[in-house]
């Protein structure tokens, strides 16, 4: 049943002008930096400045991005981009990698006190004891973003290839 449904779909759906779906994302990372995410996406899709509530963002050892975990009473700064594509998902799927997994959560704009739904890339290991403290941004842009964009350049390389490894291997080669 459900294959007829599928092709009977594909053809009433497809032949509409019906506006794709768009996804908001919260950033929280290196994805603060509209050079990494132009050198992603080919693009710097709108934003928003964004508060995710329950959480807090962690330093990880021996890497230069964050990871977020649900923590009681903390709260994450970061901004929301607007637009996303399904094929653009795919890509900051790819880009997260297994560390993180996809969640949808609440975040609060800020400019306007508007709540809304969003993607966001939660740390994978609850319990990994290599997260600590706090990790902020712009100590990495200084510090760190010139290479992250190398990097990043290298992981979209990667994409295109037939063969790409993971970004978690880019990341360790590269550094």
């Amino acid at each position: 049943m459900s294959g007829s449904f599928a092709s009977g779909a594909g053809i009433g759906v497809g032949a509409q002008s019906q506006s794709p779906v768009l996804h908001n994302v919260f950033v929280y990372g290196s994805l603060l930096a509209d050079d990494v995410v132009k050198v992603l996406l080919k693009r710097v899709p709108t934003s928003s400045s964004a508060i995710l509530h329950g959480f807090h963002r962690f330093s990880i050892k021996g890497r230069v991005y964050p990871a977020i975990l649900p923590v009681e009473n903390k709260k994450v700064t970061g901004k929301v981009l607007s637009g996303i594509t399904n094929p653009e998902l795919d890509i900051l799927d790819a880009f997260e990698d297994v560390e993180y997994e996809r969640r949808t959560v609440e975040v609060s704009l800020m400019d306007i006190s508007e709540k809304l739904q969003a993607h966001t890339y939660v740390w994978s290991d609850k319990n990994d004891p290599d997260l600590y403290g706090d990790w902020v941004f712009e100590e990495w842009k200084q510090v760190h973003m010139d290479d992250f964009i190398k990097m990043t350049s290298g992981f979209v390389e990667e994409l295109e290839l037939p063969e790409s490894k993971p970004r978690v291997a880019t990341y360790e080669s590269f550094y």
